[in-house]
């Protein structure tokens, strides 16, 4: 099992010095991978709470907010040789197709093929509003940008004609070094979704995910494949973000269940709580290799 890191790089904290070290610091002791998640911008009022904590809001420090992705992940990867970069999630259906299929497969080429395109449909109505696109149907959006950045992934000339996106004879290089194509990693819980990692995935990723969670998710996404005559192949990825209350040493039941990677949180970007995290992490990686 592949040990990664989860960090929400932000500002004010998240200066180049410090990101930088952080980037030459997780490859030294092994890291297998960086995530990063994503928020174009942020809202004092939300129609439905971020999951991700108590009260519903994104632990942003005052005056901050969160990095763009692929502006920091070229910054890293300039950083660094080994380290792979994992969007944990873009927010598809609130994106341009056509300028995310650029901006990824130029880092997927720049970094020599260390990308991993975690997506999925997000849940903060009020940006994908603010990104010009409308909510309910988000997730039939995200199907066909999907469909459309991987042809622009694999096709010399493509022609398109969708709901939301038409063109002909469109050419869009230079194409991902990774065949066929860039990783597609597939988030969330739905329904939907898991149809969605059928589809178009090379593998699911789990966020907050307990081992008993885990397992649950993994017989549904198995039903998944079932229902269009599959079975799930060896070498699709299950990639988990624990609780981050959980322990370290409780971390070999996610490898029992057979998950590949597992992407720690980093949690608070202090200096003292990253070299302590820092160094537990280290001791994980130690442990699974």
């Amino acid at each position: 099992m592949k040990i990664g890191v989860f960090a929400t790089f932000m500002s004010p904290i998240a200066t180049p010095t410090m990101i930088r070290d952080f980037g030459k610091r997780a490859e030294d002791i092994g890291l297998d991978s960086i995530w990063m998640g994503e928020h174009v911008v942020l809202f004092d009022k939300n129609t439905f709470g971020y999951p991700g904590s108590k009260d519903g809001r994104i632990p942003v420090p005052e005056g901050g907010g969160m990095l763009d992705v692929t502006a920091t992940f070229g910054f890293l990867a300039a950083e660094t040789s080994r380290l792979r970069f994992g969007t944990g999630v873009a927010l598809v259906p609130q994106r341009n197709p056509i300028y995310t299929a650029k901006e990824i497969c130029t880092l997927d080429w720049l970094t020599d093929g260390r990308i991993d395109f975690g997506i999925g449909v997000g849940w903060n109505k009020e940006e994908v509003e603010a990104c010009g696109y409308r909510w309910e149907d988000r997730g039939a959006r995200c199907d066909e940008f999907l469909e459309v950045m991987r042809r622009l992934w694999t096709e010399p000339v493509v022609d398109f004609s969708g709901k939301w996106v038409k063109f002909e004879t469109c050419r869009l290089d230079p194409k991902p070094i990774q065949k066929p194509h860039v990783p597609i990693i597939v988030g969330g819980y739905a329904d939907a979704a898991l149809r969605r990692a059928v589809r178009f995935g090379a593998g699911w990723y789990g966020f907050n995910r307990d081992p008993a969670g885990t397992r649950e998710m993994l017989a549904r996404l198995d039903d998944a494949f079932a229902k269009v005559g599959r079975k799930r192949a060896d070498d699709f990825e299950i990639i988990i973000t624990p609780p981050a209350s959980m322990p370290m040493d409780a971390m070999q039941e996610y490898a029992d269940l057979g998950v590949h990677r597992l992407v720690v949180n980093l949690g608070s970007q202090r200096p003292e709580r990253v070299d302590q995290r820092m160094a537990e992490i280290e001791d994980l990686v130690t442990k699974a290799a």
